[in-house]
């Protein structure tokens, strides 16, 4: 069972929240594609390699913020050394056992670490950006769902997609999953890292589990974060043929600016919803969204960094500048 307590403490009341200007090694992991997103930043001292500060800034999920500030409060006093050596693991029992379907956040935090401290050490960020995604709906490298599988001993596809999310959308990229756990754990047991039996092999997931896979070219699916087409306002309008003898009845006006926003937020609210908070468009006022925040959004440390994530979609979807502002 996940400790409320300390989560909540974790969630809510974290004192590492925010930019650290004097940082010298920088770290991040997710994209608003993935759904969550971290950037790391810290403090270390040049001559004993210990870590004197440590933030963070984070968007997504209760368990994103949470995962990526317990992971602030574990690293702060430790050598740069000692902090490698922290597994996604142990982010998750620090935090009092993340549940199963939220795994992601603790590795995203632990990958972003990573990333924090090679480039500390002057090592260039491991190029993954070059290969095509395994799971190309939330963009999951391989690479990354092969180190997860290695580091946390995964055998079961269901624990690939809760540690990395991989085929967790519209697993058109089951197969490939698939293809690539089994081969992992064949070379896990070569290594010793776990016994035979308990390795993966082609077709052992059960057979409802892999009729419910979708086959053929993924359908259109509504995904805000992905999607690159014309925004609704500046689409063609198709005029209505004339008729005979009846003077045209006018042009259709384009939706107004208003309802394309107020849509837009509506779109974003089930992200959310889904960690007890919600955002509800109240109006436009030139480049100024006004929002009104209610449930857990309301007085959490960190709604600044949900407005922030809110603007930037907006933007993103827009194509111009707007500034989200929230109302009481």
């Amino acid at each position: 069972m996940l400790g409320l307590g300390k989560f909540d403490h974790h969630f809510s009341t974290s004192a590492n929240a925010g930019p650290l200007p004097q940082a010298n090694a920088v770290g991040r992991f997710g994209s608003i594609g993935w759904g969550d997103a971290v950037k790391l930043m810290l403090k270390v001292e040049p001559d004993d390699g210990r870590i004197a500060q440590a933030r963070f800034q984070a968007f997504g999920c209760s368990s994103a913020i949470a995962a990526s500030a317990a992971l602030t409060d574990m690293i702060t006093g430790k050598t740069i050394d000692e902090a490698g050596g922290i597994s996604a693991a142990a982010i998750a029992d620090y935090l009092g056992d993340l549940p199963r379907e939220r795994m992601y956040c603790a590795v995203m935090t632990f990958e972003a670490l990573q990333q924090a401290i090679g480039s500390f050490r002057g090592k260039a960020a491991v190029a993954e950006a070059d290969a095509p995604p395994a799971c190309k709906c939330l963009g999951v490298g391989q690479m990354m769902i092969e180190r997860t599988i290695r580091f946390n001993r995964l055998t079961s596809l269901d624990d690939v997609t809760a540690y990395t999310k991989a085929a967790g959308s519209c697993s058109t990229c089951f197969k490939q999953i698939e293809s690539l756990l089994a081969r992992v754990n064949a070379e896990m047991v070569e290594d010793g890292l776990i016994p035979a039996e308990d390795a993966y092999r082609i077709g052992s997931a059960t057979p409802r589990a892999t009729e419910l896979k979708p086959h053929g070219a993924p359908a259109p699916a509504a995904n805000i974060f992905a999607a690159k087409a014309t925004p609704a306002h500046l689409r063609p309008i198709a005029k209505a043929a004339p008729r005979p003898a009846t003077p045209p009845a006018g042009l259709v006006d384009a939706p107004p600016q208003e309802a394309l926003i107020a849509e837009a937020v509506e779109e974003l609210r089930p992200h959310l919803q889904r960690d007890g908070g919600d955002c509800e468009f109240v109006s436009l006022d030139g480049n100024i969204v006004y929002v009104r925040l209610s449930g857990n959004c309301v007085g959490c440390q960190l709604s600044s960094v949900t407005l922030s994530g809110v603007q930037a979609k907006l933007v993103e979807k827009f194509g111009r500048p707007l500034r989200v502002v929230p109302v009481s």
